[in-house]
C-alpha cells in the first residue's frame, strides 16, 4: 500500500499512523491530505514524540516526503476541535479530510 493509500484509509476511518518526522518517532492522528506547491501535506496533532506526550495539543503540518516508516496504528482518534476544515488554508487544495465525530 503507497503511503497515500494509508493516509486516506487513516483518515476516513480515524486511525492514528506512526512515522518518523525529523529524526523524531511520531503517533500522529492525520486530520486532511492536501496539496501545497505542487506537494503532497498531511495536517495532524500528534499524540505522541518518542513515546510521549507532547505538552500541548496542536495541529501541525507535515510535508509527506518527510515522514519516514509510515505505518497504520491500530489506535482511533477522534477529531479535534481546533481543525477546522473550512479554512481559507486548505480552499481548493484538499484531496481528502476527516469527517466530524
Amino acid at each position: 500500500m503507497s503511503d497515500n493509500q494509508l493516509l486516506l484509509e487513516a483518515i476516513a476511518l480515524k486511525k492514528c499512523v506512526t512515522a518518523t518526522y525529523n529524526n523524531v518517532e511520531m503517533m500522529l492522528a492525520p486530520h486532511i491530505l492536501y496539496s501545497k506547491h505542487d506537494a503532497l501535506f498531511i495536517d495532524a496533532v500528534a499524540l505522541e514524540r518518542n513515546g510521549a506526550p507532547p505538552k500541548q495539543k496542536k495541529l501541525g503540518a507535515f510535508h509527506l516526503a518527510g515522514l519516514q516508516g509510515l505505518k497504520l496504528a491500530e489506535r482511533n482518534f477522534v477529531p479535534e476541535s481546533l481543525f477546522d476544515p473550512a479554512s481559507p488554508k486548505y480552499e481548493g487544495v484538499t484531496l481528502f479530510a476527516v469527517g466530524a465525530a
